[in-house]
């Protein structure tokens, strides 16, 4: 396969976004047989029919991922870096056509969350691009030499989630791609567009082969994951299917990545500005309608203004609107889908039935088409309730008061899941004592989820295995090869 890179610039197509959608397998967008409805979230009216893949056409994408392989590893991270920079630039020509896309298929405002999320995804790409992997020399003296290299795994399979549709396609496949992998994702069936449509400007810029990808059932990624020929998994999304992915790739000893599920804590310290921290805590806790894996789920707020900070939190809540994602005016959007929405029915229930208190929300117009449910605060119900256990997933957040900081730890630990924690005081040494002893692999002090590019991102417990981003989150896609070079040969 010839993947050199072209002297002169080629001219990338731009996509019909009013076109069909096909699988993209080995350089070619392919129709499939079959086809399966998307939904806006909002209405839930049809806006796409998508390709429904069978098994074989995922044993296609990945022969097609193994045959490019060795040529692709072959070329120097510089000419991979151009590749995918070239693919950047094909991105930000139609983001606005993805920024609509991205709202119409998951559902959130177009001109405040689907725009923010592919802004920040975008540039992502040539960063990630620019890192590098260098060889370590461990040791080196007279008689010896030592290095740590790293090499390329070969096909590596991406499963991404339905929150974040636009996002998580870049986040797992660059980094795969720039350490010399080939990729074959699989998207949400509930959110599979955006990938589709940024795979057909892919089909364009990568050689054939380097990028793959397939959209349909959940058979699909259980072939994915077993597939002998596919050398790494990186999945995000329910800590449940992450464990059946686990055990999955162990029968061929895969390497695997994992970002599952949270129950991130917010703690609010005694010399905490909580006037301030209100509007912030408001957006970590609800942004994109509480579907993130690092949203704040449990805001722990000391005794001494816990009830004052409930009533701000009401009166910030309620100047937000939750719409359809297209209106300009919305500030939150639907919940993506049925499944989703059902859930949260059932935890609603769940608190009415305990008659927690409940001084916001807490009860969903069922007569909406859409998967609507109202922002909703529960005021200090039992540590051992659902509502504080459980990962909701969706626009609900229980506030809970708390008397001195050991205290407060010990709750914020109590929890299967350590993804993320905020954490907020004036006194930042204070602070960070307090984040020091979370059990989280991510810890913001003062402020909401940013992510730099060069930081690792991972959890604890069961919130996931090994790391995505940085050097580390690149190192996860390699395997270490340790040379020890012999400079007198014994003769």
């Amino acid at each position: 396969m010839d993947v050199s890179i072209a002297e002169e610039e080629t001219t990338i197509r731009p996509v019909d976004f009013s076109g069909p959608y096909g699988v993209l397998i080995d350089g070619a967008v392919v129709a499939t047989d079959e086809a399966f409805d998307v939904l806006n979230p909002a209405d839930n009216e049809v806006i796409a029919r998508a390709p429904l893949a069978t098994t074989d056409h995922m044993e296609q994408a990945v022969g097609a991922a193994k045959r490019a392989f060795p040529a692709w590893a072959k070329l120097t991270a510089d000419q991979r870096e151009a590749y995918i920079v070239e693919f950047f630039e094909a991105l930000e020509a139609q983001k606005e056509d993805f920024i609509t896309l991205l709202s119409l298929e998951q559902g959130k405002p177009r001109y405040s969350q689907a725009d923010f999320e592919v802004n920040l995804a975008n540039p992502w790409v040539p960063e990630t691009a620019k890192s590098r992997l260098k060889d370590v020399v461990l040791e080196e003296d007279d008689d010896r030499r030592v290095e740590l290299r790293r090499t390329p795994l070969g096909v590596v399979g991406a499963i991404i989630p339905w929150n974040y549709p636009y996002l998580h396609v870049l986040w797992k496949t660059v980094p795969a791609l720039i350490t010399g992998n080939t990729v074959v994702l699989k998207p949400s069936p509930y959110t599979p567009l955006c990938a589709l449509r940024i795979g057909e400007l892919a089909a364009q810029v990568f050689p054939a082969g380097v990028f793959n990808i397939v959209t349909g059932g959940n058979e699909l990624g259980q072939v994915l994951t077993e597939h002998p020929d596919v050398d790494m998994i990186t999945f995000t999304g329910s800590t449940a299917t992450g464990a059946k992915i686990m055990a999955a790739c162990a029968r061929s000893i895969k390497r695997v990545t994992l970002e599952l599920g949270g129950n991130d804590p917010a703690i609010l310290l005694p010399d905490a500005d909580w006037r301030d921290a209100v509007p912030k805590v408001f957006w970590a806790a609800f942004g994109n309608s509480g579907q993130w894996c690092i949203a704040a789920k449990r805001i722990y707020v000391h005794r001494s203004f816990h009830a004052d900070f409930v009533n701000a939190m009401v009166e910030y809540a309620k100047t937000q609107k939750v719409g359809d994602g297209m209106d300009p005016s919305s500030d939150l959007g639907p919940v993506n889908n049925r499944m989703q929405y059902d859930k949260l029915r059932d935890l609603f229930a769940d608190i009415k039935k305990n008659e927690y208190s409940v001084p916001l929300g807490g009860i969903i117009d069922e007569t909406h088409a859409g998967n609507f449910v109202p922002i909703t605060l529960v005021d200090n119900p039992p540590d051992d309730s659902r509502v504080v256990q459980e990962e909701p997933f969706g626009p609900v957040v229980p506030i809970l008061a708390y008397d001195d900081v050991d205290e407060v730890v010990e709750r914020a630990n109590d929890s299967v899941f350590g993804l993320g924690a905020t954490v907020w005081g004036r006194d930042l040494q204070g602070a960070l004592d307090v984040a020091d002893r979370i059990a989280s692999g991510n810890v913001w002090i003062n402020g909401g989820q940013s992510h730099p590019t060069n930081a690792p991102f991972g959890g604890h417990k069961q919130s996931g295995l090994s790391v995505e981003h940085g050097d580390e989150g690149l190192a996860s896609h390699t395997n270490n090869k340790t040379v020890v070079i012999l400079k007198r040969p014994a003769s």
